[in-house]
């Protein structure tokens, strides 16, 4: 593609030869003839000049620069965006391969693909132009509606409802049993039925290996435009919201209520029954043991706000400072107890004396 073409569509401003071809996208590091790159950082401009790309995306009003350049408020979005057009992944051809096995009663619409050793069972409803990778199981019962993507080996358990353009990475399972047990009288656990379902909205995506569980009643419940990152579970009746961001081993216990525009750091803990409010992002290995309220920033286990967190942390970082201040402190003391232990050691013969004396 021309550099001039490639602007238009990124609506960036070009500076320099329009009729360079760009057929790739590379980091500036790695880039050369053919490719395009990109620099956010005022700190790479240095090594603009020696990087072989033969055009580059930088920020408005960047140094001057000897190669091809497309100019724009946000040069990251823009080769995000360029990776869109030159990366479309390839779409299997539509149809059901003959080694998978599709119940009665299953509805497919046009232009679904199933790839080889999958299981669709009864009653499972597939939206438009859908993708079902190799080895998938879908269960009874269970919706998923348009422009989806299953990867390899995703589990998709009885009665779960799947939106449109959702993805699901290899090795997920939705609507596994919630974790639920009681003690009879001779404390013996005995499992609680798991009868609910599990509930995807339009534009979520699933990383690998997550584990969502079913309800115990009711829907969990992951609200639209969430994004989920690998190796994440989340427990039975969790209501997730809306544009909501949840980083790899991260867990949430049961019936957890996530607003929107959250932000939970990798190896977050989150006890049950709890309220995180909208727009709160809980940083790296924090652990919630109670509600939050919302726009806040929280850190540490147990989480608490980000700024006493770090007085905590600072005063921390103090205590070899503060342990050395107390040592000399207890040795003056000590000094001092031992003078005066002996100024009156000294006073008391005198005393003595005084005390013998003629009347």
């Amino acid at each position: 593609m021309q550099l001039r073409e490639l602007a238009e569509k990124l609506r960036c401003r070009l500076v320099g030869n329009g009729e360079v071809e760009v057929h790739r996208l590379a980091p500036l590091h790695e880039a050369g003839e053919g490719d395009l790159s990109f620099v956010v950082n005022a700190r790479d401009l240095p090594t603009l000049e020696a990087s072989r790309a033969s055009a580059v995306i930088v920020r408005e009003w960047s140094p001057p620069c000897s190669k091809p350049a497309l100019l724009t408020n946000d040069p990251y979005l823009a080769f995000v965006q360029a990776l869109r057009l030159f990366y479309t992944p390839d779409r299997p051809t539509p149809g059901v391969h003959p080694s998978s096995i599709v119940q009665e009663g299953v509805r497919l619409a046009e232009d679904v693909a199933i790839g080889p050793l999958s299981v669709v069972e009864t009653g499972v409803t597939i939206g438009p132009r859908s993708i079902v990778g190799a080895q998938v199981y879908i269960g009874r019962g269970s919706r998923i509606g348009a422009d989806c993507w299953l990867y390899p080996q995703v589990m998709v358990r009885d009665g779960v409802e799947i939106g449109d353009r959702v993805i699901i990475h290899s090795g997920a399972v939705i609507g596994s049993d919630g974790f639920g047990y009681l003690r009879d009288g001779q404390g013996v656990r005995i499992k609680i039925p798991q009868v609910g379902r599990v509930i995807l909205e339009d534009d979520v995506e699933i990383g690998a290996n997550v584990k969502i569980d079913r309800a115990t009643m009711g829907a969990t419940r992951i609200k639209r435009g969430t994004k989920i990152d690998n190796l994440v579970q989340i427990a039975h009746n969790v209501v997730v919201g809306a544009d909501t961001v949840i980083v790899a081993l991260s867990g949430i216990s049961g019936s957890t209520k996530i607003g929107d525009r959250v932000t939970l750091a990798g190896q977050v803990g989150i006890v049950d029954h709890v309220e995180i409010g909208d727009d709160v992002t809980v940083g790296a290995q924090a652990g919630v043991s109670k509600s939050l309220p919302p726009g806040g920033v929280f850190l540490g286990s147990p989480a608490v706000p980000h700024l006493a967190f770090k007085r905590s942390v600072a005063a921390v970082n103090r205590l070899p400072q503060i342990l050395n201040t107390l040592k000399r402190i207890e040795a003056r003391l000590a000094s001092l107890e031992g003078a005066a232990s002996e100024r009156r050691e000294e006073a008391q013969p005198s005393q003595s004396a005084s005390d013998g004396g003629p009347q």
